[in-house]
């Protein structure tokens, strides 16, 4: 029964509802509605048509206008002093790294009196006094001032970009130089590797099976050992301000280097002349050290190589502090270095007094030394190991320079030489001697002129 009187209900409210849409929207198209909001809009709508005929608008006269056009210049104004404000501030931040005390203070004056500047507009906005005569000129000032401002902000910015650019630029030189100097270490370190791996091919070697190969490979890792010395030896003597060229003229006097960089051969001469005199004689000219005969000692020379060569030498002193090895490291070093040369170098004689007394000094440069004297113990062991042993030779100043028996540090020379064919190149100095093993020789190297 609910159910059949809501179905016959139903119909009559919506003819309803709409019968009064309809009447509302025939009363708002007349400009009649009961709501006072919409009688209120239409009347402004018409009077708003009556001011247009006479020229004048209601709402917006003269006044008004000039009101609201000072306000946008006064609003103007405040947006080119704030951005005025920011290129100040910009400019003090950059002058701060790197430090300009000169551009700090200007900037910090700007910034003070931009702030001021503020303050006063807000004041002035505050008691509602604007600029009424000239507005339009005000704000186009105002727009002029701002992009003005914007421009040094963004020129700022520009030098802070070039700065930071110059200083990435810096750190990628400096970290380039530290690639290249680690780079150079992993080299070292790399050559040291292939030392002991070199040196690690004799570990299974027999008396039996020795051959020159294996001779030039320890002859290959002694000359390399005398080089970092004597590279080590030449950077004391300059941080000590030693004269290179004088210390050059009195091992080798006479002698016209086609490159400044030539004189470490001098150098090198030395050390090797110093280090491998007596290198012919089984006791190295070393007092007291006799040994058996011939079969016997080379079998003695042997087990000497193998028993120092995975050995350092400090640890091998230690254990044997009087044996030929000890003596001769101590007998060399006081040979090779001058007593005014140490005094030069260190300032005093205290490593030199170690050394007479027969101890092993705890410095950079003894340690070297001690290496490269191991080096050519080994080989002078090695030399005598076999049969018939091995002897060096050198090549006198002036010789004719010969590919058979010679080798050249400086090929420049020969290079000259050969384009000019006015003589064949001389042989200035010995760098490093040759050796003969049997019919077997090895180059000695040569520096010509």
């Amino acid at each position: 029964m609910d159910s059949a009187n809501q179905r016959a209900v139903t119909p009559g409210k919506s003819r309803l509802v709409r019968t009064f849409a309809k009447v509302l929207h025939i009363q708002a198209g007349t400009g009649v509605a009961p709501i006072d909001g919409i009688q209120k809009a239409k009347f402004h709508e018409n009077v708003k048509h009556e001011d247009l005929i006479n020229g004048r608008p209601h709402c917006f006269d003269d006044d008004n206008l000039r009101k609201r056009a000072a306000v946008e210049g006064f609003l103007a104004s405040m947006f080119a002093s704030i951005s005025a404000v920011k290129a100040a501030y910009a400019q003090l931040q950059f002058s701060q790294i790197p430090y300009d005390a000169s551009g700090i203070q200007s900037a910090d004056q700007r910034v003070v009196s931009e702030l001021k500047n503020l303050s006063e507009m807000k004041q002035c906005y505050m008691k509602k006094q604007f600029n009424e005569s000239s507005p339009e000129t005000t704000q186009f000032l105002a727009e002029v001032q701002e992009q003005r401002s914007l421009l040094i902000t963004c020129q700022i910015m520009g030098k802070k970009l070039d700065y930071e650019l110059q200083l990435k630029n810096s750190e990628i030189t400096f970290l380039e130089e530290k690639l290249v100097e680690a780079n150079g270490e992993n080299k070292l370190l790399d050559k040291r590797l292939n030392l002991s791996r070199h040196l690690s091919v004799l570990d299974n070697l027999h008396l039996s099976g020795l051959r020159p190969s294996h001779f030039v490979t320890v002859l290959g890792h002694t000359i390399k050992s005398i080089r970092t010395f004597v590279r080590l030896m030449i950077i004391d003597m300059e941080s000590s301000g030693w004269d290179l060229d004088a210390a050059v003229s009195s091992i080798q006097p006479g002698i016209g280097y086609l490159n400044t960089n030539h004189r470490c051969y001098a150098f090198e001469s030395f050390v090797c002349r110093e280090m491998f005199d007596g290198f012919n004689c089984p006791n190295f000219y070393l007092p007291n050290e006799s040994f058996p005969e011939q079969k016997k000692h080379q079998r003695l020379f042997f087990d000497r190589f193998k028993e120092l060569k995975s050995m350092k030498p400090k640890e091998y002193i230690a254990l044997n502090p009087i044996s030929a090895f000890a003596k001769f490291c101590y007998i060399k070093y006081l040979r090779l270095v001058h007593p005014k040369m140490e005094l030069f170098l260190s300032g005093n004689l205290n490593q030199r007094n170690l050394v007479s007394s027969g101890e092993y000094p705890e410095t950079k440069f003894f340690t070297k030394f001690a290496q490269m004297a191991k080096s050519v113990w080994l080989l002078h062991r090695l030399a005598f190991s076999f049969e018939p042993e091995v002897s060096t030779f050198q090549v006198r100043r002036g010789g004719l320079f010969s590919e058979v028996y010679m080798k050249s540090v400086n090929n420049e020379a020969l290079l000259s030489s050969d384009s000019t064919s006015e003589s064949d190149p001389r042989v200035a100095f010995t760098v490093v001697p040759g050796f003969r093993i049997g019919i077997t020789v090895i180059q000695c190297q040569v520096y010509l002129s």
